[in-house]
Parts: structure tokens; sequence; C-alpha cells
């Protein structure tokens, strides 16, 4: 019986702090954990209600978003939305070993890979943000600034690219201003 209780307990503690996320005031979910809702393909196929893409390069389960290094293609997702105004996007990843996956905003490219995120942490969960402020880009990994650069072009979509190794997202945001 105590073997039980005590199980339940865990079970009951690790859910806590899988379900303790709070999103933050101004911030709406770009990726809601459930499916792809809200993306399309580059070539403009919409997302909405798949919980895959492009054979499962692309998929989501239990909150998160998997980029699969297993099923091999160099592709890409964006957002159905364009950004044109000053933003900020949060979310966290997960990087695999061999991880080089790109991200695409205002004319801009950023590699998730070592080493251009000098503080990456491979196998733990990393927190990451852009801000756009007028015509100025901040791209931050764990808090820490990792680069600066001028954004091009009025609007675009926001695009995450599945090119190397593994990796897993959640909790994607954004907050327009």
């Amino acid at each position: 019986m105590r073997f039980t209780s005590a199980f339940f307990v865990l079970i009951s503690l690790q859910t806590a702090r899988t379900d303790d996320f709070k999103l933050e005031e101004g911030f709406t979910l770009l990726f809601n954990g459930k499916d792809l809702s809200g993306w399309k393909t580059t070539k403009g196929e919409a997302l909405d209600g798949k919980t895959e893409v492009y054979n499962g390069r692309f998929k989501v389960a239990d909150g998160i978003l998997t980029l699969d290094p297993k099923v091999k293609g160099d592709v890409r997702i964006e957002t159905q939305k364009e950004f044109a105004k000053d933003m900020h996007i949060r979310f966290d990843f997960l990087p695999g070993e061999g991880c080089n996956n790109d991200l695409f905003l205002r004319g801009q490219k950023f590699d998730l890979k070592k080493p251009d995120v000098k503080n990456m942490k491979d196998g733990e969960w990393n927190s990451f943000e852009i801000v756009i402020t007028g015509d100025k880009a901040e791209f931050k990994c764990n808090g820490e600034t990792i680069r600066t650069a001028t954004v091009k072009g009025k609007g675009t979509v926001y695009g995450l690219r599945a090119e190397f190794g593994p990796m897993q997202v959640r909790r994607m945001r954004v907050k327009e201003s």
C-alpha cells in the first residue's frame, strides 16, 4: 500500500512540473502543443489539425514538436500569419547531438547549432528568444544575447527548418506590439 501511494505521489509531482507553464501576459501561442494548426508548408499547404508533416520529419506529441533526423529531408514549416510589427518570440528547445536547425524571420536566418550558440546545452531544455524592435533583431539563448542584426522587409512569416540533427520544441509563443 505504501509503495502504491508513493508511486502516485511521484507521478503527481512529475505531472505538476511538466504542467506548470503559464503563458505570459500579452503572449499568444504559436504552437498549441496538440497539432500544427496555424502553420503551413513552404508550398502553402495549411497544416491545421495535422500532427505530422513531411513523412514525420516534423511531428507533434505530448505538447512537443519533434524534428526527427531519422526521416531525411531539408524541409521547413512556417506560420500562416505574417509578422510586421515589433515582436517577441519565446520558446524552449531541446537539441540533440548534431543539432543544426534554423529559424527564419524578417529576412534573418538563425542557426540553432554549436558553435553559433555557444551557451546551448545539448540534451537539456534551453530557452530561446527573438526580440524585434524597429529594424533591430536580438537573438537570445538562455538569457544571453547571441547575435543582433538588422531586419529586412516589412513583414514575413516565421519559419522553422529541419536541416540536421534532432531537436524538440515546446511553449512557442509570440507577443506583438
